[in-house]
């Protein structure tokens, strides 16, 4: 498996190097920056997440996020000494995806960093059995989506879909057959924290969805709930209760 790379960017050497011995141990290949210049330096596409402190003489973390996002789409954990509501939604807006206040024990930063990889990687996705990438569009089961915005089209018609309906619908497109349960969907759709109310916001969603993209949405083909565990996008196998 190839291990996915880290940008730690942090000018204090030993977080920065105590957050390296850290995830290094956890199997990530870790690539350090001690400023903002020398994060945009040694960006690129091979890195799957960037680390980056708030406050950094020079060009500041938000700064350089802002920089960021304007060619890369990697989520973006926050470190700062400052803990206050108004701070972490100036980061989030910045186009940070979490934000983690200093102090912080290492068990917090590994799980952190393991949620926004996973669902980052979700949305990346990789070609499965039964899925067909042609440029920037995906196809499986008589449905395509394009990957770069909302559009989606089933047995050559197009439909519209709410921004929710497509991405549920791409995340399960980009990995057939693969059981989500509802909370990995709506942790990874809404980037929220899950709760057992949740569960009926994920129902509604894919009860939408299938009105759309199946012949017969009482009686689905494409999006199939596999009782006791979630959904899946594809064809049915043996040995699973599926509707």
């Amino acid at each position: 498996m190839e291990t996915q790379s880290i940008l730690v960017v942090e000018d204090e050497t030993d977080i920065r190097e105590g957050i390296r011995i850290l995830l290094a141990g956890e199997n990530y290949t870790i690539i350090e920056a001690e400023n903002g210049e020398q994060a945009l330096q040694r960006m690129n596409d091979t890195i799957d997440l960037v680390i980056l402190d708030v406050m950094m003489p020079g060009m500041s973390g938000l700064r350089v996020c802002e920089e960021l996002r304007k060619s890369y789409t990697v989520p973006v954990l926050f470190l700062t000494a400052k803990a206050q509501e108004s701070d972490k939604l100036i980061g989030l807006t910045a186009g940070g995806d979490d934000y983690l206040t200093k102090p912080f024990s290492y068990a917090e930063l590994i799980a952190r960093v393991k949620a926004l990889l996973r669902r980052y990687c979700v949305y990346q996705g990789k070609n499965q059995p039964g899925t067909t990438y042609e440029g920037n569009t995906l196809s499986c089961g008589g449905v395509e989506i394009a990957l770069d915005h909302n559009q989606a089209w089933v047995d050559e018609k197009e439909i519209e879909l709410t921004e929710i309906e497509y991405n549920i619908l791409r995340i399960l497109m980009q990995h057939p057959q693969q059981i989500f349960s509802a909370q990995m969907i709506y942790e990874t759709v809404w980037n929220e924290p899950y709760f057992h109310i949740s569960n009926g916001t994920v129902m509604v969603h894919i009860r939408k969805l299938r009105v759309k993209i199946e012949a017969d949405p009482q009686n689905p083909t494409r999006i199939k709930t596999v009782w006791g565990k979630g959904y899946r996008f594809g064809w049915e196998t043996h040995n699973e209760m599926v509707h």
